[in-house]
C-alpha cells in the first residue's frame, strides 16, 4: 500500500510539474518554480493523508506541519515573483539555453523535472510518516520534540522573510545589506529555518517507526547540504558580493547559518 501511494504521489507531482513547464514555455520564465516547490510538498502531504480511511493524530499532525509551511512559503514566493519578475539564477542559468533555441527542453529538464525529483526526496519524511501512521498512532513525545522544532525554524523563516520584505519595501535600502532583526545574527535566518522546520518533521516521523526515520534521514539531510553548500546560501552570496559593496563586512561579521551575536570586529 504505501509504495503504491508514494508511487502514485509521483505521477501527481509530475503532472503537476508537466503543466506547470506549460505555463513557464508560454511566458518565457521559470522562476515561479521556486513556489512550486513549497506549495508541491504541501500537496504530497495532503494527498499522503487524504489516501488514509482513518487518519491518526501522529498522521494529522505531520500533515499539519508539511501543509501549512509549504503553503506559507509558496503564496510568499509566488508574490515576490510577481513583484519582482524573473529570477536572474533562473535567468543566469538558461541563458544558453535561449541564445540556442532551447528554452523549452532546458527548462522541463533542468528546472521543472529537478525539482520534482529534489521536492519528492526532501518531503519523503512527511509522505513515509503520514503513510506509516497507524490511525490510532498518538503523538509521542518525540513527536512533540519534533514540532517544537518546527515552530523554532517556522519563526525563523516567517519572521525572517518578512523583515527582508519589509527592508527591500524601502526605496532608502537599495543596493544596501539587510543586516537587522534575525539577519543580524545570521546570513540565511531563512534557510536555517528550513532546515530546522525539515529536521523537526523527520524527528516527528520517526514516531511512526524506526524504519521511516532511516529510510527518509536523506531528506533533511540534502536539504541542508543544499542551502549551505550548494544552491542556496554560496548562489545567492555570489550575486550579492557583486551587487552589495558592504556585502563582505556583513559577511564577515554575521554566522552563515546558526544563529550566533555578531563579531564586533572582521577577521
Amino acid at each position: 500500500m504505501i509504495v503504491e501511494a508514494l508511487l502514485a504521489n509521483i505521477v501527481i507531482l509530475l503532472g503537476l510539474a508537466l503543466v506547470l513547464w506549460v505555463i513557464a514555455v508560454q511566458i518565457d520564465d521559470v522562476s515561479f518554480v521556486d513556489a512550486y516547490w513549497g506549495g508541491g510538498m504541501a500537496i504530497m502531504a495532503v494527498v499522503s493523508w487524504l489516501r488514509l480511511a482513518e487518519p491518526g493524530p501522529l498522521a494529522t499532525l505531520l500533515m499539519a506541519m508539511a501543509a501549512i509551511w509549504g503553503l506559507r512559503l509558496a503564496i510568499h514566493l509566488l508574490i515576490r515573483w510577481r513583484r519582482e519578475g524573473e529570477d536572474k539564477r533562473y535567468a543566469r542559468m538558461l541563458a544558453k539555453d535561449r541564445e540556442r533555441g532551447r528554452f523549452g527542453w532546458a527548462a522541463l529538464t533542468k528546472v521543472f523535472l529537478g525539482q520534482s525529483v529534489l521536492l519528492f526526496l526532501v518531503s519523503s519524511p512527511a509522505q513515509y510518516g503520514i503513510l506509516e501512521a497507524a490511525s490510532l498512532t498518538p503523538v509521542s513525545g518525540l513527536a512533540l520534540i519534533g514540532l517544537a522544532l518546527w515552530l523554532v525554524g517556522s519563526f525563523f523563516e516567517w519572521v525572517g522573510d518578512w523583515q527582508l520584505a519589509r527592508f527591500k519595501s524601502d526605496p532608502a535600502n537599495e543596493g544596501q545589506v539587510m543586516d537587522r532583526g534575525l539577519w543580524r545574527y545570521t546570513r540565511h535566518p531563512n534557510y536555517f529555518g528550513d532546515a530546522c522546520v525539515w529536521w523537526g518533521i523527520w524527528i516527528a516521523s520517526a514516531s511512526a517507526g524506526w524504519w521511516v526515520a532511516a529510510a527518509t534521514v536523506i531528506g533533511p539531510l540534502f536539504l541542508t547540504f543544499t542551502l549551505t553548500r550548494w544552491s542556496g546560501a554560496p548562489l545567492l552570496e555570489g550575486g550579492m558580493k557583486k551587487s552589495r559593496p558592504g556585502y563582505a563586512d556583513y559577511k564577515a561579521r554575521t554566522s552563515a547559518f546558526f544563529p550566533r551575536p555578531p563579531k564586533k570586529s572582521a577577521d
